[in-house]
């Protein structure tokens, strides 16, 4: 009879526990599942709702986006533990109070149409109050979160204070204890504070996101990626085959058509090659003209035109010099008379 009555009050139990979590209200979905993703219910797929006060996890190379109601985008990367705390939804599409839990891991989140006062997010090391925002963060095994702005602006406060964040790319490294960097511009050394070269993966490219959500990175990061045992490199194409061309033809220029040169007079030749003893004498027309040596070669008509020249010219002055001679002779002659 004992034994009985404590059955059904355990059941009754299991029911109580149990009806509310099946009742649990939906605030969003899965958009993108990448190798796994589970639930309170266990794995979980496209299109699967999530519920209020699930706790999401992924495995060590799985990736998770979702959507909520109000357009909040969340994405969950490797390694990751994320509970969804509190939502409270209203009629207006909107949210009245949105609040995640995340215990480790990488996220990137994209604020929806509520109101900037309705998010928060809750690290180990202090909470992210969120204003128009998009921006990455990262919260290590031992508590160390960063955040990185990427849109908007935030707010990070912890034990150690506050740091806001208004430029792009600022970021903020803040541990559990209360230490707090300022924030300044991210860069790859921001891996080595945080010990891990796999942290903010969607910054580095370790891990794509589909979508909208996906073209927020940069920050000068994507050199820091490391290299993913889980992703398989495609091989290398290979080069297509040169194609053997033929050797460039040679253009045959036209021969340029040399003009016909005079032939030379052969003087070199003997004057008997010549048959001019097989021809009658003519008379020359003019006097020097065709004469010839002793020798049987042609005369030079211009030399003995030089020569009579001279000739002549020289006798005629030696006849103009004798009569100047004789008339000064009979002017002497004239002048002793008188």
């Amino acid at each position: 009879m004992w034994g009985r009555r404590s059955l059904l009050q355990a059941l009754a139990i299991a029911f109580c526990i149990a009806g509310p979590a099946s009742a649990a209200e939906p605030v969003g979905q899965a958009v993108v599942i990448k190798t796994e993703v589970s639930g309170q219910d266990g794995p979980i797929e496209v299109n699967t709702s999530v519920h209020r006060d699930e706790r999401i996890r992924t495995s060590q190379s799985g990736l998770g986006q979702f959507l909520f109601r109000d357009g909040t985008k969340l994405a969950v990367g490797w390694g990751s533990s994320v509970v969804i705390d509190k939502y409270v939804f209203d009629d207006s599409q909107s949210v009245k109070k949105l609040t995640i839990r995340a215990a480790k891991g990488t996220f990137r989140w994209v604020s929806g149409n509520s109101n900037s006062s309705a998010y928060q997010i809750l690290t180990p090391a202090g909470t992210i109050g969120v204003r128009g925002t998009a921006f990455d963060f990262y919260v290590g095994p031992d508590g160390t979160t960063a955040v990185v702005l990427l849109n908007g602006a935030a707010r990070f406060c912890g034990p150690g204070g506050c740091r806001q964040l208004q430029q792009r790319c600022d970021c903020v490294v803040a541990k559990p204890n209360g230490n707090m960097s300022a924030a300044r511009p991210v860069d790859p050394s921001v891996l080595d504070t945080l010990g891990n070269p796999r942290a903010l993966p969607f910054l580095s490219g370790n891990q794509r996101l589909a979508g909208g959500i996906g073209m927020l990175g940069g920050c000068n990061m994507a050199s820091a990626a490391p290299e993913r045992k889980d992703r398989q490199r495609p091989p290398p194409a290979l080069a297509p085959a040169p194609q053997r061309q033929d050797p460039p033809q040679r253009q045959v220029e036209p021969q340029k058509e040399r003009p016909n040169k005079p032939d030379k007079p052969h003087y070199d030749r003997p004057h008997n090659d010549r048959p001019h003893h097989d021809k009658p004498d003519r008379p020359d027309k003019h006097e020097g003209h065709g004469r010839h040596d002793d020798d049987g070669k042609p005369g030079n008509h211009g030399e003995d035109q030089r020569d009579h020249d001279r000739d002549h010219h020289g006798h005629r002055d030696r006849d103009h010099d004798r009569d100047n001679d004789r008339t000064h002779d009979r002017g002497r002659n004239f002048n002793r008379g008188r």
